[in-house]
């Protein structure tokens, strides 16, 4: 039997069934080889289309037969550590019982993990679910689907129930899901619009941050990042970004790789006088614009998919946070002010 295993968003399993595998229900297979799961977590990914024998979707039900090509999609389990609910104050425009949307601010981690145990929209998911049950009668608890980087703000949504996970995982798969963040990068575009289709993966040399690599490299995973502009203050200048997928840093090191690094970004050398003069002023203008804004100027500006239970379209637009308002208006003087000069 052959496997393959993928760590993206998700597990991504393959199995090719052995030739002499007798007649067996799809759900008790897999619970069999899978570690760490439950039958009724397969059976939940069954119900939300993520089984697939030989390419179609097939429920709990299915009896396997020899040489099925079987593929299960399924979240990443969180990591096995206990989570401390937290009183912590958080933005949330929309909530139902399936799913739960939340404004995230600049700073927070999105869940515990080696540094941050404590203090994460995790933990402030908790203390809000506290004394809630599934249907199940189970403790509710947050189901992550996707993560926004710690100093990037923005729309994020959460699953509520593993049915609803399964089936929000599965539009992230499928890039059926729009998501839109605005970013004030260094430098100006010759082009309104483009496209940076680059691989993405883990630096060779330094393993905390991300990089990118050819077409043809072994190394990195596919990724496309559509970016258009907004507004052009010269020497920086306002874009969309939106993601046709959703690897670790896309756009703060897509930007980069075609000399665009997002402003103040410390990781990618954004926090560095990139484009303009060499005037003392205009070297202490950038200075107060970094402080406006302490962290990469990105912002998860909308979120659009299909509700997992009523599969009504749905779709959120986050307000811009304070201080990225602040260091766009600082710039829209400043090129005012220019323009007025010449």
């Amino acid at each position: 039997m052959q496997i393959e295993e993928k760590d993206e968003l998700y597990e991504h399993h393959r199995f090719t069934v052995d030739r002499g595998q007798e007649l067996m229900r799809i759900d008790k297979y897999l619970l069999n080889l899978i570690q760490n799961t439950s039958r009724n977590k397969i059976q939940n990914a069954a119900r939300a289309g993520c089984v697939l024998v030989n390419g179609i979707a097939e429920k709990q039900n299915y009896r396997v037969k020899p040489e099925d090509q079987i593929t299960i999609l399924m979240p990443n389990p969180p990591r096995e550590i206990e989570i401390v609910a937290e009183n912590i104050p958080l933005e949330v425009p929309y909530e139902d019982e399936d799913i739960i949307v939340v404004n995230k601010s600049a700073g927070l981690v999105v869940h515990p993990a080696y540094g941050n145990y404590t203090g994460t929209l995790v933990n402030a998911l908790t203390y809000r679910f506290q004394g809630q049950r599934t249907v199940g009668g189970e403790p509710l608890r947050p189901l992550l689907v996707h993560r926004i980087d710690k100093n990037t703000s923005g729309i994020m949504i959460v699953a509520k129930n593993e049915e609803a996970q399964m089936k929000i995982a599965r539009e992230f798969y499928n890039h059926t899901i729009e998501r839109r963040y605005w970013a004030l990068v260094w430098g100006n575009f010759e082009e309104d619009e483009g496209t940076i289709v680059a691989k993405v993966g883990r630096n060779l040399k330094d393993r905390l941050v991300m990089t990118t690599f050819p077409d043809d490299s072994e190394h990195g995973k596919h990724a496309v990042t559509h970016w258009k502009v907004l507004e052009r203050f010269g020497y920086v200048t306002l874009i969309e970004c939106q993601l046709e997928t959703g690897r670790t840093h896309q756009i703060r090191v897509h930007l980069k790789s075609i000399g665009h690094p997002l402003f103040n970004d410390e990781v990618y050398g954004g926090d560095q006088i990139i484009k303009g003069t060499t005037f003392t002023k205009y070297k202490q203008f950038v200075k107060n614009c970094f402080e406006l804004i302490p962290r990469q100027a990105l912002h998860a500006k909308q979120l659009g998919l299909i509700h997992p239970s009523t599969e009504e379209p749905l779709f959120f637009d986050s307000e811009l946070p304070a201080d990225f308002k602040s260091v766009l208006e600082k710039w829209r003087n400043y090129a005012q002010q220019k323009k007025e000069q010449n």
